[in-house]
């Protein structure tokens, strides 16, 4: 197998496996957390105290990466991983299992942003998208095997997925240790020095200005909806549908194991028939849909079939996003990797809270604002879209004139 294919190939069973790992407690959440008197409000901060760590420590993880090479943070946040994982499980009190979120939002932040720069290191601009999808797909992939199995433990122990999760992430800490080379050389890395921690809120206005800023927002607006999805559908089923723990891991799987063929058979081809953009375009519109169709299933089929149709469309906006953004960044991937993942979290900061409250409020509410974001999200890559026709007739008639 070729070196870069090798390469690539690790980051995907890596991601795979941290992903499972995750995945083998999402199902338990609802009801372990439900066990300490939480309610919706109390899982939407649940998710928000999560990803407001993401915010603070991704954009620090991504600069650094580009400091002193991918590998050594991503084995940071392996190890986050599994101190983390061995914490929720020892939680007893919900104020523990806050604190044990807040510390894994700050050290698996590392893992993601560090690898999509490390496919953007070994990678050719026109295969990136595919290689960005590999990514995403072995996400995907482990969220698919991880919620069916945690759904199973959580039948003997509500506790014990934690600590095979924590297991994983362990296989995981010596198969980057001893597998991973690095993809960054030396003379490439950019200069050492001092960056306060936490996310350099001051770069991020200007950021949105900036050529990378439209990218920046569809990040925020498709993570601020599907952290809809994600952060309360465990406890809207369980409530609505008196679903236990295997059944919402079975649904997830499934919708794993739709939205990894997408990420691993889809993403690089309709990238190359069709172009990122108008991916991006049609999977918004898609998103929107499937929230509704999700609020009108009343079946465990059909329930489950409409996860999956929300999913897959919604699965193909990450790869193609970080796609775009690669292709402007030129230098600095890992900051650029690490800026969009910050925007990513500030969504899943804000939409898992309003979905908690509006879930209290109403079943239907989540699901609703949650397809209005995803139609906005369209309509504003619609108006782009139109004013980059207009700007290349322009240029054209200028040129000819």
């Amino acid at each position: 197998m070729p070196a870069l294919n090798r390469r690539t190939a690790i980051i995907f069973c890596t991601i795979l496996l941290v992903a499972m790992g995750y995945g083998i407690f999402i199902p338990v959440v609802p009801f372990f957390a439900k066990s300490m008197g939480a309610s919706g409000r109390d899982l939407g901060f649940l998710t928000a105290a999560y990803a407001a760590m993401q915010f603070l420590f991704a954009p620090v993880w991504g600069d650094l990466s580009d400091r002193i090479g991918r590998r050594p943070v991503i084995l940071i946040g392996v190890m986050g991983c599994i101190v983390s994982q061995v914490l929720y499980g020892l939680s007893t009190q919900l104020w523990m299992f806050y604190a044990s979120r807040a510390l894994s939002g700050a050290l698996t932040s590392a893992v993601f942003p560090t690898a999509m720069a490390y496919i953007a290191d070994a990678t050719a601009p026109e295969e990136r998208s595919g290689g960005m999808g590999l990514v995403s797909a072995g996400m995907y992939t482990g969220m698919m095997f991880g919620p069916a199995l945690g759904g199973l433990l959580a039948n003997i122990s509500l506790t014990l997925p934690f600590f095979v999760a924590a297991a994983l992430s362990t296989l995981v800490l010596a198969f980057v240790f001893f597998m991973l080379p690095e993809s960054l050389p030396a003379e490439q890395r950019k200069p050492g020095g001092r960056r306060s921690v936490g996310a350099n809120l001051t770069q991020m206005a200007p950021a949105l200005r900036g050529p990378l800023g439209r990218f920046f927002l569809l990040t925020f607006l498709f993570s601020f909806g599907m952290s809809h999805h994600w952060s309360i559908f465990g406890l809207y089923v369980m409530q609505r549908f008196s679903y236990t723990p295997d059944q919402v891991g079975a649904v997830m799987a499934a919708a794993g194991v739709g939205s990894a063929l997408v990420q691993a058979f889809l993403t690089g081809r309709v990238a190359r028939w069709w172009g990122e953009a108008a991916v991006v375009r049609g999977a918004l519109l898609a998103s929107a849909i499937g929230f509704l169709v999700i609020l009108l299933a009343a079946t465990f089929p059909t329930v489950t079939l409409a996860a999956c149709f929300y999913v897959m469309a919604s699965s193909l906006l990450s790869p193609m996003v970080a796609a775009l953004i690669s292709r402007a960044a030129g230098q600095g991937q890992g900051a650029a990797m690490g800026l969009n993942s910050s925007f990513m979290s500030l969504g899943q900061i804000i939409g898992p809270i309003w979905a908690g409250y509006a879930l209290d409020l109403s079943y239907k509410l989540p699901f609703l604002s949650g397809a209005t974001v995803m139609a906005v999200g369209w309509a504003i890559t619609i108006a782009w879209g139109r004013a980059a026709g207009r700007g290349q007739r322009a240029h054209a008639a200028k040129t000819l004139s």
